[in-house]
């Protein structure tokens, strides 16, 4: 059945529609901060992703582990200038790495194809900076995936969690009724952007940030392990707000369809 009353799905990028497991991130993130002579994990890479790439490096200087290893390392203070000297750094180091992670999560294109044939509007947004989607962008194409727009984190005077994004969505895709719109992410920071812009909240669970492992290494996995995984990374996506969790975006057609007959009989985003 076709989709009626969804005006429009605005996707996420990495761990979401591209990069399965969100990892061209994590190696720049490691690697830069290494660079100033203070080691992290990929654990602590990951914890505030979906933040645009200056907050996440703000938010992990203000770790207190970090904070300290740095201040023995720099002999200074971890502060406003270190992170934007690191983040000076990390830009063109994440746009090196970004092109080789740029395969579409399985099922993206098809899901894609559908949402057009419905005339559904898709729209995106994005921690990276338009210095890193450029690199990203033609990649996407190549495979089926251009979506109508693209909002960057630094085009507006807030990213995430704050819902500027989302209404520049709104306006580029010609939309005003956010309880006709999906959003679609695998990190809280992205899903709270599409509730403080009143819209629908899809979390991604295996493809995406929570998880944080290839195709390749969850099919090696045990299914017990896979499911401990996605268990957890459901709770999480849950607890940051999501009004429905799927595995990845090849399954979310199914759910788009409920959401449509909720939205005509008159729904409000809620959770499912």
């Amino acid at each position: 059945m076709a989709l009626q009353a969804i005006q429009a799905v605005v996707f996420d990028w990495a761990g979401t529609m591209v990069d399965f497991g969100s990892l061209a991130p994590m190696g720049a993130f490691v690697e830069v901060f290494g660079r100033f002579g203070v080691e992290i994990t990929i654990e602590e890479a990951r914890r505030p992703m979906g933040l645009p790439k200056l907050d996440h490096i703000r938010a992990l200087g203000a770790e207190p582990r970090i904070a300290e290893a740095w201040s023995r390392a720099n002999g200074t203070p971890f502060d406003e200038a270190a992170a934007r000297a690191i983040y000076e750094v990390f830009v063109p180091l994440n746009a090196e790495v970004v092109a080789d992670y740029a395969d579409l999560v399985p099922g993206a294109a098809r899901l894609v194809a559908a949402l057009r044939r419905d005339g559904v509007r898709i729209g995106s947004t994005t921690g990276y900076t338009r210095d890193i989607m450029e690199r990203l962008l033609p990649k996407a194409a190549e495979q089926g995936y251009a979506p109508d727009n693209l909002v960057c984190a630094g085009d507006l005077a807030a990213g995430r969690p704050t819902p500027l994004m989302m209404y520049k969505c709104f306006v580029d895709l010609g939309v005003w009724q956010p309880e006709r719109v999906v959003k679609v992410d695998d990190t809280e920071p992205g899903l709270a952007e599409g509730l403080a812009a009143g819209t629908w909240t899809v979390g991604v669970s295996l493809s995406g940030n929570a998880v944080g492992l290839s195709p390749a290494e969850l099919a090696a996995a045990e299914p017990a392990e896979v499911a401990r995984l996605d268990g957890a990374a459901r709770e999480r996506l849950f607890a940051a707000g999501a009004h429905a969790v799927v595995d990845s975006v090849a399954d979310l057609l199914p759910l788009l369809g409920r959401l449509d007959v909720l939205i005509r009989g008159g729904a409000r985003p809620h959770r499912l």
